[in-house]
């Protein structure tokens, strides 16, 4: 049970967060989820519905019990520290508009956890996994489809929410794609040739009128693809190439991001098609390690090394 003066703050909140921030729809059901709970677990834990003014009052031990309450139940260390972020945005905004000191909240600490790097594929594992769809489906025109998402994957660094809202109004590709990404940013992507050839073979032999408004990729019944499809494809594809189960959809974004990098790519401009926000992730995602950060700045700025 959530009071009626917490419930109307968070929907306040997660309607600044969705118009200020431009945050996806999963991610205000995710917050909603999280602060939610932890607003549920206080009203248990304190004996009373919290109004605004208990809610000021949350002290570090109700922080601990939280943490550990949220611990017992399965929950990760990954999972429980996004929550504390959901959590830590929502007070930080609460205690601004109401006027009382969050110092409780936001001084909780994080659980520390092993970040997950990517893994990329090899250029030829890659490839492969590319080739390999073509033998996925006996209908040709799915398993052009299959071939000519996975190459937007790997070719162009797309996501593949991103790969799957193209619309018919993009065809023919041309030599550059204007992508909205997470938060509503734009970028524009480089097209390669392999990529607008695997799309236009798709669209020859897709036995639908694709629309101009409508989804570009379809599945097999007319209506928009599941991004499910794509990734069972994949785990097919990478059981007969004998694949780790890290040779996912993402898997070919990391790979186009790495392959750009070994190449001599600039991490900047890697940074700004991939449409990160921070320079880290797009350090993460490629597993470039610092020694080769330090080599990037000695030779954007051979200055600073002497």
């Amino acid at each position: 049970m959530i009071s009626e003066a917490a419930r109307d703050a968070l929907s306040t909140w997660l309607a600044t967060q969705k118009a200020l921030k431009g945050a996806a729809a999963n991610t205000i059901d995710a917050y909603a989820r999280d602060v939610g709970d932890f607003l549920r677990f206080m009203t248990l834990h304190n004996g009373e519905i919290q109004g605004l003014g208990a809610l000021s009052r949350i002290t570090t031990s109700d922080m601990r019990a939280w943490m550990a309450h949220t611990r017992g139940g399965d929950v990760g260390p990954r999972s429980l520290a996004r929550k504390l972020s959901a959590v830590k945005s929502f007070y930080r905004w609460l205690s601004e508009r109401e006027g009382f000191e969050p110092t409780a909240v936001l001084a909780t600490r994080s659980p520390k956890f092993q970040r997950k790097l990517p893994r990329p594929l090899s250029p030829e594992a890659a490839s492969d996994m590319i080739n390999t769809l073509d033998a996925q489906s006996l209908t040709p025109w799915i398993a052009a489809r299959d071939q000519a998402v996975v190459t937007l994957l790997y070719g162009c660094g797309l996501r593949i929410s991103e790969a799957l809202s193209l619309t018919g109004a993009d065809l023919p590709l041309g030599q550059v794609l204007r992508i909205i990404g997470k938060g509503g940013k734009e970028r524009l992507v480089p097209v390669i040739e392999p990529a607008r050839a695997a799309v236009a073979q798709y669209a020859r032999l897709c036995p639908y009128d694709i629309p101009r408004n409508g989804p570009l990729f379809l599945g097999a019944r007319g209506g928009a693809l599941s991004p499910r499809l794509i990734q069972k494809v994949m785990e097919q594809a990478r059981a007969q190439l004998g694949l780790p189960a890290t040779a996912t959809p993402h898997a070919m974004r990391h790979s186009f991001a790495t392959h750009l990098l070994n190449a001599g790519g600039d991490l900047r401009a890697i940074q700004e098609l991939l449409g990160h926000a921070s320079l880290s992730t797009t350090q993460a995602y490629t597993g470039v390690d610092t020694a080769r950060l330090m080599e990037v700045y000695a030779r954007a700025h051979p200055q600073g090394g002497g």
